[in-house]
């Protein structure tokens, strides 16, 4: 008996709990501003009028609870703009720091550019060298076929076929040349940008010159 009394006490404190919360919230009240700008007060609140923020009101009537205003377009475009931007400001605070753990001063990154850059113009001038070969022997060939034909007689396929592999060859090493060729302005361009972010970071200047021909001078 006396358990079952305690449960409904219990399931009785519960509801009162409740009712009490629900009449609570019942009693809340909407403190807004309508499109014409006057205040309202009341126990509902347009659609509309949220987006210009209002008050919840307890049923004292005070301030419970204040809901600002929704952003307009300008604010979260502002908004928008300045997460971009501390993003951008973060990406080149980690691109800073790569730069610095290669280079601590804009000279280092010269030298290296200049390493580069002869590395690659030692390929190109090897290519170059392979291009010589290869063209004293399709001349050779060249001014075998020539020969053949003042005499009046055919070219063999197999001269035809080699001498249209070694003009293929020279095309090929050509390509590649232009495009280390390429290579190098871009690797140049990529340092000098280097350099020059390295001088304002460390607030040093470089000493030495960016074009490697002046360095050897």
């Amino acid at each position: 008996m006396t358990k079952r009394l305690t449960e409904r006490s219990l399931k009785a404190t519960v509801l009162a709990l409740a009712l009490g919360l629900s009449a609570q919230a019942a009693a809340n009240m909407y403190r807004y501003t309508d499109e014409n700008g006057q205040v309202v007060i009341s126990n509902t609140i347009p659609q509309e009028a949220t987006k210009r923020g209002y008050d919840i009101l307890g049923n004292n009537g005070r301030v419970i609870e204040t809901i600002p205003p929704a952003p307009t377009e300008e604010e979260i475009a502002a908004r928008e703009a300045e997460k971009q931007r501390q993003k951008a400001l973060a990406e080149q605070r980690e691109q800073d720091r790569l730069l610095l753990k290669r280079f601590s001063h804009p000279d280092q990154a010269v030298k290296a550019m200049y390493r580069k850059i002869r590395e690659l113009e030692g390929l190109i001038q090897l290519k170059r060298g392979n291009i010589s070969v290869i063209s004293s022997q399709l001349d050779a060939e060249q001014s075998r076929a020539a020969d053949l034909e003042r005499a009046g007689r055919d070219i063999p396929e197999a001269t035809l076929e080699k001498i249209r592999r070694l003009e293929a060859q020279i095309r090929d090493i050509e390509r590649e040349i232009a495009a280390q060729t390429q290579e190098i302005e871009a690797l140049r361009d990529a340092f000098e940008a280097d350099i020059e972010r390295l001088e304002e970071i460390t607030e040093q200047a470089r000493t030495l010159p960016l074009d490697p021909e002046e360095a050897i001078e």
